[in-house]
């Protein structure tokens, strides 16, 4: 499927973000199955946030994955792999085929992204280091004399990694503003609430505090996720964050707001109702 861009109309690129996403969590159920643990949470979560990047934003091309003018994207909760991998196979990075074998000993796709995966720009999942490499990108494709630009989602229990702010101080000291990154702030990490294990709210003064132009939003409208984005590439001189309340385990009614599925397993009859939630029954699939 083609990137939509600004083609339709508004309400029906609305409509078809939205039906996007709901396929791409379809397909992150489908590859963690029944009975293996997988992301199923933080994929959720950051699904509308990925759809919109991927499908009304960024400048990627399948067929030429390293053409030096494209766009960048970073998945800096790199644990949330499964719904890039979504994307990309939709998009005809890889064949669709390649999302049955998810860490499978060998295969291409593993737990993380990889850079040997078509149209993965760096590894990551080691928390906290996504956007030091989105720096980098950005200040290189400034010195290139690129007009493309790099996006990264950061997860919000990722931020209390001190490598994070010491990376946004750089940011807005360098004023990227060929630089997105989005926080998904779904207030949930492994263990359980943020707010008990290491509260950084609020996190917008923050983020402000340290030069950056926030933007605030409900990480599942698309409309204002559109919105966000398009208001990200006006501003001239920093960096753009777009903070997005997002739940963890969106659309799956017992992974909603569940630290279970942060890295969790289904049982049969979960994998079932996770499927007939999203729709995927009634497709046929």
């Amino acid at each position: 499927m083609e990137r939509w861009g600004n083609f339709l109309a508004s309400e029906e690129l609305i409509r078809q973000l939205e039906d996007k996403a709901r396929q791409l969590r379809i397909s992150v159920v489908e590859m963690i199955g029944v009975g293996p643990v997988g992301h199923l949470g933080g994929s959720c979560s950051s699904a509308d946030i990925v759809t919109a990047l991927y499908y009304y934003r960024m400048d990627v091309d399948p067929k030429n994955p390293q053409k030096a003018d494209r766009d960048r994207f970073l998945l800096s909760k790199g644990h949330a792999a499964l719904v890039q991998y979504a994307a990309l196979a939709d998009l005809g990075f890889f064949p669709k085929e390649e999302l049955r074998r998810v860490k499978v000993l060998g295969a291409m796709l593993q737990g993380h992204p990889d850079r040997n995966t078509p149209g993965i720009e760096a590894n990551t999942g080691s928390l906290g280091q996504g956007l030091s490499i989105a720096n980098g990108m950005a200040l290189g494709l400034r010195l290139d004399g690129l007009k493309s630009k790099v996006f990264v989602v950061i997860g919000d229990g990722e931020l209390a990694e001190g490598q994070v702010w010491e990376a946004a101080m750089a940011s807005a000291n360098f004023k990227l503003d060929n630089l997105l990154a989005i926080v998904d702030q779904n207030g949930l990490q492994a263990t359980g609430p943020i707010v008990e294990r290491f509260d950084l709210n609020p996190i917008a003064p923050k983020w402000a505090a340290f030069g950056w132009h926030v933007i605030e939003i409900d990480g599942h409208n698309m409309r204002e996720i559109v919105a966000a984005i398009d208001e990200a590439d006006t501003v001239k001189g920093k960096p753009t964050v777009i903070i997005a309340r997002t739940v963890k385990g969106k659309g799956v009614s017992f992974a909603e707001n569940n630290p279970a599925f942060h890295n969790g397993a289904m049982t049969a009859e979960q994998y079932e109702q996770a499927l007939r939630e999203l729709g995927a029954v009634e497709e046929g699939r």
